[in-house]
């Protein structure tokens, strides 16, 4: 499967807030054309008013592709309009989070072809990663059908099993509003020592970016990277002593955040 026969049998968007509208905007930049767009949405946007897809028409009966985009609360609203595409050579793409497939599967039929997917926010901008797992009628053709689409958002890893699907969750998927703690947190450090709030808020955004940059470009590992700003008994070393210490510091602090976000997505997938 290509964009040329997703061109010709049509995609169908459920939902289409943040997430979908940015994957939206990337396969139409990527060539897809806009009348090949089916959206059901209740609220859609302006942008999407004006971007030439057909919005709550009715729906192609085999579409190439079904992305389920919409919140796990109006998951069993949304869905049965669905169920006639099931049990055939649809492929369903799911970035809705907590749904496993298995529900796709009770509702969407044993025969289809299922993925799910957990994308993270970045993908707003075209940074995001998205982790991806089939059910055993997803080919090897529907998996790399789904990785070119996901990837006009960002990265893409393949999952061994649905089961780290919750501490991909933990990490990635809830990861960046951990940073944008730590960016709160680092600039009210700076206010804390004397700087503006404008300017320490400036510096704690551009770190943070710049130090992502250069740890996805270099091509040193993270611990390489620390190693290389640290000069022994220096100003960053002197801070890294607190941040490092394994009782108190970070590596604790981190692992009990993602270990409490990993338990509360198991929560959620088993209702």
């Amino acid at each position: 499967m290509n964009m040329d026969d997703i061109a010709a049998r049509g995609l169908v968007l459920l939902g289409c807030g943040k997430m979908g509208s940015a994957m939206l905007k990337g396969w139409l930049a990527g060539g897809l054309p806009p009348g090949s767009v089916h959206v059901r949405d209740p609220h859609p946007s302006d942008w999407l008013r004006g971007a030439g897809v057909h919005i709550n028409d009715d729906l192609p009966k085999a579409p190439a592709i079904v992305l389920i985009a919409v919140k796990p609360q109006m998951m069993e609203e949304a869905l049965p309009v669905l169920v006639p595409m099931g049990n055939g050579e649809t492929l369903f793409l799911s970035v809705a989070a907590g749904t496993p497939i298995a529900t796709y599967e009770q509702v969407l039929g044993a025969q289809t072809p299922i993925i799910r997917a957990m994308p993270n926010t970045p993908a707003a901008v075209g940074h995001g990663i998205t982790a991806i797992i089939g059910n055993a009628q997803a080919s090897a053709a529907h998996l790399d059908a789904a990785d070119s689409l996901l990837r006009a958002v960002g990265q893409v890893v393949r999952l061994e099993a649905e089961s780290q699907m919750d501490a991909v969750t933990g990490v990635s998927g809830s990861g960046p509003a951990y940073v944008f703690h730590m960016i709160e947190c680092l600039a009210r450090a700076g206010e804390a020592q004397g700087l503006a709030p404008d300017l320490a808020l400036d510096l704690a955004r551009a770190t943070v970016a710049g130090a992502g940059a250069l740890a996805m470009e270099s091509g040193e590992s993270p611990e390489q990277l620390r190693i290389n700003v640290t000069s022994p008994g220096g100003t960053t070393q002197a801070g890294l002593d607190l941040l490092m210490d394994e009782a108190s510091g970070l590596p604790s602090l981190m692992e009990r955040t993602v270990a409490a976000a990993t338990n509360r997505a198991k929560e959620l997938a088993n209702g």
